[in-house]
């Protein structure tokens, strides 16, 4: 359990409006105890019931009260009464679902109300012909869930170990019920327009009568900034004096109000809010291509969020444990989540856009293998696109992960694209890239690495890290764990982190990266790594730690690479096979004889190895020279990968001497001599690699890092 589990009662079940951005001040909400039934898919309605079930939390989950699995073969059914207020008389009421997982069907009163199927969004019935008002009315919800199959999911599964966890079926986000006029507003489309200085603003009302008029007020507190009026399903611009700009920095949300009316009455009244915001491309100074906030590049760190909870695994215990992650995140000098393939309650957009967090989101993944499958899959794209729409928090579309059910790349990333012009889309989060999209994404383990510079793309790094910590009392279990490297304790962990986004740093400056996701904020089940525990109860690195890694990434704070290696580009060195005289190392030593080639040197399968160069042989030699300024080199770093026994040399001083081997690029000490022996002018850097069995590997270069110097 977390330690908001023990706020949640049937009284206050997730109490908040569940709409934040369409908020209208009467509603009944439906969340607390319902009965509830499992039975084989071709049984009738049960005529009893097993017992009582915590809604809105999934049926599999500790906080639902039942915390049992449902089959593909079996029905969920629930069961409530309520009465409709009866100030309500006169107006129509609509059963609104935020989210039911996956397919089901409701009944009130014992007729049908409506059929919906997806996991992931929100939608709503008229009911108003099936009440009886003079006595409690009854809402039956019947819900089927195969979970694996032809439908987006996510990482839901029903065997769940390694990289897929525990399912959620039935309701796992708020019901509730609202009166509404006979014409009303049924949606809000709003579209920051920063070059116009004002939001972009559509609402949807369910008619066409042309005695229908809108009329919205922009405010920032209570001050009037701005206001328009207009015909309804139709975009009106609503022009902003003065102003303010959103961004993590500075997140301002303006308050809107909405009133619809006829025959100049005013007959439904909303209140909403919005940010102003433009997320583009440009070219930076040096010539790459950068994701720019408000037109200014803005280099975005951040963490994979999977949305998981223990206690209530797709639905959060509280609201504030809701919004706790994402305070983490701030706190810890992160700006950005990638919301991994699930999609959230609308609180926690709420959260990210009051708090100032971008976004990310990823289109819930499924197999795709069926036309049906396929059809599906883009119902609910579509369907995440439109409800997502109004939150400035969400910068980027992720509409595949690692290939998981990839098809028609280029077609669907166009259409993402047109159904939302005012945000980036990514066509493939590492794996498959198919060229398609505003960025090119790669995933690194544990990394980091930069995809290809593009003049067309920016360059982001969708997933790396990964390393494991296990906190004891406070994992999921306590003999598997995911296949991550594990870490022997906290300080390791950090000195881990503090490299990798030291490297980081490098691609940013020198190779135009744009962004980079650390894995993860939180461990899931049996993934232990995290930055805190899956209970949320203990921070792995502490937020300032992380706030000072993480500073590095700001403009102006950039590592110096002083010596490049093949993750950065071309780099050129003299090498040979055959053992040299005894002075090889120095830079007296005459390599006129030796042979010209690029790093990395060795056999390509090599893990984590980029090879240029085919190097086979028991042995190789390598020089190279480089020119220094007045640099400031204290704490001045080696960059390096090895496979197997390396020794490193400056200006014929011993550097460092590397025993074994690593899967990947790692930064590491040079001894204080050879620091020393640098000089302003033209300096030589040697290395010798040895190599027994397996693969083979070398490639070095030196960076200083970012906050490494008084």
């Amino acid at each position: 359990m977390t330690r908001w589990a023990a706020q949640v009662s049937p009284e206050n079940a997730h109490p908040e409006y569940p709409r934040p951005q369409m908020v209208r001040s009467e509603w009944l909400n439906l969340n607390g105890l319902w009965e509830y039934a499992v039975r084989p898919q071709d049984a009738e309605r049960p005529g009893a019931y097993d017992g009582q079930i915590l809604v809105p939390f999934p049926i599999e989950s500790a906080l639902s009260g039942v915390a049992k699995p449902l089959d593909d073969q079996s029905t969920l059914w629930y069961r409530r009464t309520t009465r409709i207020p009866s100030g309500w008389k006169g107006r129509h009421v609509r059963l609104q679902f935020a989210a039911v997982d996956w397919q089901c069907r409701v009944m009130v009163n014992g007729r049908e109300a409506g059929q919906h199927r997806g996991g992931y969004e929100r939608f709503g019935f008229d009911i108003t012909d099936l009440l009886r008002w003079d006595r409690e009315e009854e809402i039956v919800v019947r819900v089927t869930d195969s979970t694996e199959g032809d439908q987006p999911r996510g990482k839901q599964s029903r065997r769940p170990e390694g990289i897929f966890y525990s399912s959620c079926s039935g309701i796992w986000q708020t019901i509730w019920l609202e009166p509404v006029a006979p014409v009303c507003i049924d949606e809000l489309r709003m579209t920051p327009d920063v070059d116009a200085k004002g939001l972009r603003l559509q609402v949807s009302v369910n008619t066409l009568a042309e005695d229908i008029q809108v009329e919205a007020v922009a405010q920032a507190g209570d001050e009037p900034v701005g206001e328009v009026s207009g015909p309804p399903n139709t975009e009106l611009l609503l022009l902003v004096a003065k102003p303010r700009l959103w961004s993590p920095d500075a997140p301002f949300l303006y308050d809107l109000q909405v009133r619809l009316k006829q025959g100049g009455r005013e007959v439904d009244r909303v209140s909403s809010y919005f940010g102003l915001r433009k997320i583009s491309l440009v070219q930076d100074k040096k010539g790459f291509t950068r994701i720019a906030l408000n037109g200014e590049p803005l280099f975005q760190i951040g963490v994979l969020d999977q949305g998981f909870w223990p206690d209530g695994i797709y639905t959060a215990p509280t609201d504030e444990a809701l919004q706790s992650d994402i305070r983490f995140l701030k706190s810890a000098g992160f700006n950005l989540a990638r919301k991994h393939v699930k999609i959230e309650p609308e609180q926690w957009y709420y959260w990210c856009d009051k708090l100032g967090l971008l976004v990310w989101q990823d289109m819930p993944s499924g197999n795709n293998a069926t036309p049906a499958g396929q059809r599906e899959f883009e119902a609910e794209l579509l369907h995440m696109v439109k409800d997502l729409h109004n939150h400035p928090s969400i910068i980027l579309w992720v509409l595949f992960n690692e290939g998981w059910g990839q098809y028609d790349t280029q077609r669907l990333a166009q259409r993402l694209k047109a159904l939302d012009p005012s945000r980036l889309v990514d066509n493939a989060s590492g794996w498959t890239d198919l060229r398609a999209g505003d960025v090119a994404d790669v995933h690194k383990y544990p990394g980091p690495a930069a995809p290809d510079l593009e003049q067309r793309r920016a360059a982001v790094l969708g997933e790396f890290g990964g390393s494991q910590l296990i906190v004891e009392g406070h994992s999921w279990s306590a003999t598997r764990y995911l296949g991550y490297p594990m870490m022997p304790d906290g300080p390791s962990l950090a000195t881990m982190y503090f490299d990798l986004l030291g490297q980081v740093s490098t691609l940013q400056e020198v190779r135009g990266l744009s962004a980079a996701v650390y894995t993860q904020i939180t461990d899931v089940e049996t993934e232990c790594n995290g930055l805190m525990t899956y209970d949320r109860k203990v921070a792995k690195l502490d937020p300032g730690e992380l706030v000072r890694a993480n500073s590095a990434l700001h403009p102006g704070a950039l590592s110096q690479v002083v010596v490049i290696d093949a993750r950065l580009g071309p780099a050129a060195w003299k090498y040979t096979f055959e053992t040299p005289g005894t002075n090889w190392f120095t830079p007296s030593y005459d390599d006129s004889k030796w042979q010209k080639g690029s790093a990395g040197f060795g056999t390509t399968g090599t893990p984590g190895a980029l090879v240029e160069t085919i190097w086979d042989s028991a042995d190789i030699w390598l020089r190279r020279e480089f020119r220094l300024g007045n640099e400031d080199l204290r704490g001045l770093k080696l960059e390096v990968h090895h496979d197997e026994d390396a020794e490193v040399y400056l200006n014929g001083v011993l550097a460092a001497k590397l025993p074994g081997f690593i899967t990947f690029y790692e930064r590491g000490d040079l001894l204080p001599k050879a620091i020393a022996a640098l000089k302003p002018g033209m300096n030589t850097l040697a290395v010798h690699c040895h190599q027994t069995s397996g693969g083979q590997y070398i490639d070095v270069g030196l960076v200083i890092p970012a906050g490494s110097q008084p």
